[in-house]
């Protein structure tokens, strides 16, 4: 039930889960910083609350700079350009996973299990689907590439989800009748998508710009890096949690 998706100019999608960028290779990186990082702190607190792993000061909307954020020193706007400090890799992919688990927890707040399987047209996807569906695809994915277990398995969400798919199963390609069958709390949407970022995160924290380059499948032309494996995943998550965010647009303008 992916929509279909065609580019013109040097991004090459192949398909939904596997987008090839004609972009040269990741080295050693030091760009400028936009924002203002600080240590990844440990996962805690409240289960039933998401977790923050990004650990990032964001920009304040304009002229809005706060006295303090979290231990950032504010830094005074100027109209002088010119590099900020180093960012590494880990920190910008850690940044941009969080992001999209951001968008997921507004996303799910509030809503009820009929609302989180409500698909509204008979070919579109419902916010439980679509959650469902770009949690599985990060898992499955960043697993692989590091060479472990999905969190699927491996914590027992699969059985907790209790779906008629195959353990596998990731979404892609499924019928409209079976993404009408994932019926699911936002509890145990929002616990799922947590476990995956925190693999995500353990992971990717240890990365560096050279570890980009290892090629993880030669049967694409040109081969798939790390590092273009992880923008692929990275870009089909902000696509469905933008869809996700539309449908609670299209759901809850009529309570």
């Amino acid at each position: 039930m992916d929509p279909a998706t065609s580019v013109d100019g040097p991004a090459l999608f192949r398909d939904v889960e596997e987008i090839i960028l004609d972009v040269p290779q990741v080295n050693d990186v030091e760009v400028e910083a936009h924002t203002c990082l600080r240590a990844v702190r440990p996962f805690g607190g409240d289960a039933n609350r998401v977790l923050s792993v990004a650990n990032v000061c964001r920009p304040p909307p304009p002229n809005e700079m706060p006295a303090a954020v979290d231990g950032c020193r504010p830094r005074p706007r100027s109209t002088r350009f010119g590099p900020g400090p180093p960012v590494k890799v880990a920190d910008l992919l850690v940044d941009s996973f969080g992001r999209i688990h951001d968008t997921v927890e507004r996303v799910l707040d509030g809503l009820t299990t009929e609302q989180l399987a409500n698909c509204p047209t008979d070919s579109s996807n419902s916010i439980g689907w679509l959650v469902w569906h770009l949690t599985r695809v990060q898992d499955d994915h960043v697993a692989t590439a590091a060479g472990i277990e999905q969190v699927w398995t491996r914590e027992g969400w699969f059985t907790r989800f209790d779906l008629p798919f195959d353990r596998e199963a990731t979404g892609y390609g499924q019928t409209h009748g079976e993404v009408q069958s994932v019926r699911s709390d936002a509890s145990q949407l929002l616990g799922y998508h947590q476990a995956v970022l925190r693999q995500t995160v353990t992971y990717i924290t240890r990365l560096t710009g050279s570890d980009l380059e290892r090629i993880l499948d030669y049967s694409w032309d040109p081969p798939v890096s790390l590092g273009v494996r992880l923008v692929s995943v990275l870009a089909d998550d902000g696509q469905h949690a933008g869809q996700a965010a539309y449908v609670r647009g299209l759901i809850t303008a009529h309570r």
